[in-house]
């Protein structure tokens, strides 16, 4: 390095620690960037590359950002999936000898965002970490530094780590350095995600009240692992660090990510958008904090009967008193979010405007607790009774800080007048110097009986009295003190007009300190309250959850669903929510769904189009509506407590991990039945489907019946394999049910209606003809169709007159003998030169047409 100048030196010593992040070197009014980290930066924020002498024969590439415009860099790089380490100067340029000194002082990445606008008010940004134990299990632990969520987890595979990363959509994992190799490039090239490496897992003492809630030796570390590297690359206070939250998987109803994506929970298929989605039908909160906890409850619904009810009745006793919901939305539409503005001020970033929404939000609390209070429901009384609305510092903040502060806590004008005695006395001189002066000359020309006595100013000697030498015998002894000494007068001082300068000269500066300290000092006493705050978030967010389900609930006709005690689902007029909302004023077509007992299993036909995972969907809606606490889009409804949902809807396929559709579609399918239980839901739409037809057929056939005798889960299960009907007479739980279409003047109708009973065919070349392909193709396919179901029939009657002669005991004439023996040895000899892979579906049923021809002659 002693090629290069001591500043290029500083940069590549302080760059050495930070190798995975972008450096932003603090020079005067720039950030800069040099070699590698200027030539990327350059291109990914699209700014000008320059070069420099840095001491070295070569110029150094860099390129830099104005300091004041630095956060919409950052925000665009750390968008982008990287990291950038913030180097300031810790030094004062005019003390320093040589360079002046620097430091990191925040390493921000995609999980420790704390503003801007990647941190979005409804949903949460979480990091997580990883470890795994001896015994081979994981444990699993997120947070969201802007509200100081924490929570942990023990997971018994590699495979429930990666469901629980994305179900969380974690934005950064951190991992210990043994983690390197195969599974950290999963989570970078299959999951875009960002991977940062921790080993240390030391007890930190300051945060012991942090594990008040786990004892496992083994999650402790696992959330030291993740504290340290907070701990490390944020270099500040983390006070608003809430308990660590211990969860179970099977304390909720477990909805893997791949059924997250197929029933569209929080956000759709194809646009990845939330619009169309559940929680887009849902979302009638009114704060930011509601709208992550009705995310929250969307992922995780619930298993336990008491926690469900009692959401369910607070639903019920607002959907009753119209005023009062509508006067606590009112309310609700003035909170801040609060929990992230308690994280700001752990941090260290918060300022006035942020001090003043939290106490603008404080001053709702009381009408909220009221309005709750006015519910006379024992859970609405729980809920208003752990409120606080913490008076005190509501109080403190409003008379210590003005309504409209400026942006900055370092430009003064934010803190009250009569808060501080001394500031007053700096505001009332900085406001009232030029009459203080004019008074007091005034004062001492009346005194002296000089009424040519002035006081002036200038910048060397600061305010003074001037006299003119002719009068300075009529000055008191004792009270003047000679300042300066002119031509033909002298300047004074006295006790009272330097008192009056040292107020005026300093008013301007000292205002502008003493409020920063002021504000630093309500900073702090504002901290004392984190905790309380942060129960107090909660609350506030519960009520803000649930007024929105009881509006939506109202507006959309919901009710409420009667939890079954003996597993039955039965469901009237059901209706899928989302589609319903999608298709405005047009009628959504209603259907009852039944099962229990008798009835484990429902197998679905019917044609393409017709409505059939769209009557699968609203069924899985319906319960997880139930389960997160909300009334169901459905007449009536009783609904069991499923302990986990599965679907294997629609086709995809996953070509980073080589896997096929129909791979995908297997992967899917064996998830559901290796982890499936009676208690349990499980939709499977068009299994077999990604293969040949007596493949696909035999598969699906074989998945039905092993659900049916080694899980018996309720299961709902569409097909086009017609053939699979006939089971309802070998299983007698599972029951046949269609989706009701009919053939008018050669065009289908789709009524959408689930009757009783197997579909009488597929209206697949009708459905075709709906997606306007040529005329001419659609012709060809009736021909082919009439064709193919022709020899279908052939063949049907023939095996059905067979079956008739070996009833009656009829076989056929033995007098044929070697003729029919070598005739049938031909046909099999043919069909054993037939290479069924290489043909066409065509092809196959030709070569088909000809061996059955073949086969008549005989």
């Amino acid at each position: 390095m002693a090629q290069y100048t001591p500043m290029i030196q500083q940069y590549l010593k302080i760059k050495a620690e930070y190798q995975d992040a972008f450096l932003f070197f603090r020079l005067g009014d720039f950030y800069e960037m040099f070699f590698e980290d200027a030539v990327k930066a350059a291109h990914e924020l699209e700014i000008t590359l320059t070069s420099r002498e840095g001491g070295s024969t070569e110029r150094i590439p860099m390129c830099g950002v104005p300091y004041h415009s630095a956060p919409n860099y950052i925000e665009q790089l750390v968008e982008k999936g990287y990291k950038v380490a913030i180097c300031e100067q810790t030094e004062d340029p005019k003390q320093a000898k040589g360079v002046v000194r620097r430091e990191v002082v925040q390493l921000i990445t995609p999980g420790t965002v704390m503003e801007g606008r990647s941190l979005e008010d409804k949903s949460n940004n979480y990091i997580s970490t990883l470890s795994q134990f001896e015994d081979g299990s994981y444990g699993y632990c997120y947070n969201d530094l802007s509200t100081g969520e924490l929570y942990v987890t023990q997971l018994t595979s590699w495979e429930d780590c990666v469901g629980e990363v994305l179900s969380t959509n974690a934005k950064e994992i951190v991992v210990p350095s043994t983690f390197a190799g195969e599974k950290t490039r999963l989570l970078i090239d299959r999951y875009q995600l960002t991977i940062s490496y921790e080993d240390e897992t030391s007890i930190i003492l300051e945060n012991n009240a942090l594990f008040q809630n786990i004892r496992q030796e083994l999650l402790v570390q696992t959330v030291l692992r993740l504290l340290h590297y907070l701990k490390r690359t944020q270099k500040r206070s983390l006070d608003h660090l809430q308990p660590v939250v211990f969860y179970q998987m099977n304390e909720f109803m477990k909805i893997d990510v791949h059924s997250k994506r197929n029933l569209e929970l929080t956000e759709t298929i194809r646009s990845k958008g939330k619009k169309g989605s559940l929680l887009w039908l849902l979302d009638e909160t009114m704060t930011s904090m509601g709208g992550r906890m009705l995310k929250m409850w969307i992922d995780r619904p619930l298993i336990s009967r008491d926690k469900i009810q009692n959401r369910h009745d607070m639903v019920g006793v607002l959907m009753t008193h119209f005023f009062e919901r509508e006067e606590l939305r009112e309310k609700l539409k003035e909170v801040y979010d609060i929990e992230r503005l308690v994280g700001r001020v752990a941090f260290g970033n918060v300022n006035a405007r942020d001090l003043v929404q939290l106490k603008r939000s404080l001053q709702q609390v009381p009408f909220i607790q009221d309005i709750v209070a006015k519910l006379e429901l024992p859970y609405a009384k729980e809920l208003s009774t752990n409120i606080d609305p913490c008076e005190e510092l509501t109080d403190l903040l409003a008379v210590s800080l003005k309504e409209n502060p400026p942006l900055s806590v370092k430009d003064g004008d934010i803190i009250q007048d009569g808060y501080n005695e001394k500031l007053d006395q700096y505001r009332d001189a900085s406001r009232n110097g030029k009459t203080w002066i004019a008074e007091l000359e005034q004062k001492e020309r009346k005194l002296t009986g000089i009424k040519s006595l002035k006081i002036g100013y200038n910048r060397v000697f600061g305010y003074f009295l001037e006299v003119t030498k002719a009068n300075i015998s009529m000055l008191p002894e004792g009270r003047y003190e000679r300042k300066q000494t002119l031509s033909n007068a002298e300047r004074y001082i006295t006790p009272e007009l330097k008192e009056k300068e040292t107020l005026i000269l300093e008013a301007e500066e000292k205002i502008v300190q003493l409020e920063y300290e002021l504000f630093q000092t309500i900073r702090e006493q504002v901290k004392e309250y984190i905790p309380r705050l942060q129960n107090l978030a909660k609350l506030i967010s519960e009520i803000d959850v649930l007024q929105g389900f009881s509006k939506v609930s109202e507006e959309r006709h919901f009710k409420r669903p009667i939890l079954s005690t003996e597993h039955v689902l039965h469901v009237k007029n059901g209706r899928h929510p989302v589609v319903e909302k999608m298709m405005n004023a047009q009628e959504y077509v209603a259907n009852d769904c039944f099962l229990n007992q008798d009835r484990q299993m429902l197998l679905i036909t019917g044609p393409n189009m017709s409505g059939k995972s769209t009557f699968m969907r609203q069924i899985a809606l319906t319960a997880i509506l139930s389960q997160i606490g909300c009334f169901v889009p459905a007449e009536e409804a009783h609904l069991p407590i499923f302990d986990q949902v599965f679907t294997r809807i629609g086709a995809a396929d996953d070509l980073i991990s080589g896997q096929s559709t129909f791979m995908v579609e297997m992967l899917e399918a064996k998830n559901a039945i290796a982890n499936a239980t009676k208690q349990s839901l499980i939709l499977f739409d068009e299994i077999g489907r990604g293969t040949s037809t007596y493949d696909g057929m035999a598969l699906a056939q074989a998945i039905i019946e092993y659900i049916y005798e080694h899980i018996g889960a309720k299961t709902l299960f569409s097909t086009h394999y017609h053939e699979l009907t006939s089971l309802e007479e070998e299983l007698p739980h599972l029951i046949n049910v269609h989706v009701k279409a009919v053939e008018q003047n050669g065009k289908v109708v789709f009524l959408h209606k689930v009757l009783e009973g197997a579909a009488d065919k597929s209206y697949g070349i009708h459905v075709a003809e709906l997606a306007e392909l040529p005329p001419s193709l659609i012709s060809r396919a009736r021909q082919l169709l009439s064709k193919f179901e022709s020899i279908e029939k052939i063949n049907t009657d023939e095996v059905k007159e067979s079956e008739q002669l070996s009833f009656f005991g009829q076989a056929p004439s033995q007098s044929k003998g070697k003729k029919t023996f070598d005739h049938e040895n031909d046909i099999i000899t043919s069909l054993k030169l037939v290479n069924l892979m290489e043909m066409t579906p065509m092809d196959a049923m030709n070569k088909l047409f000809e061996l059955h021809k073949k086969a008549k002659k005989q």
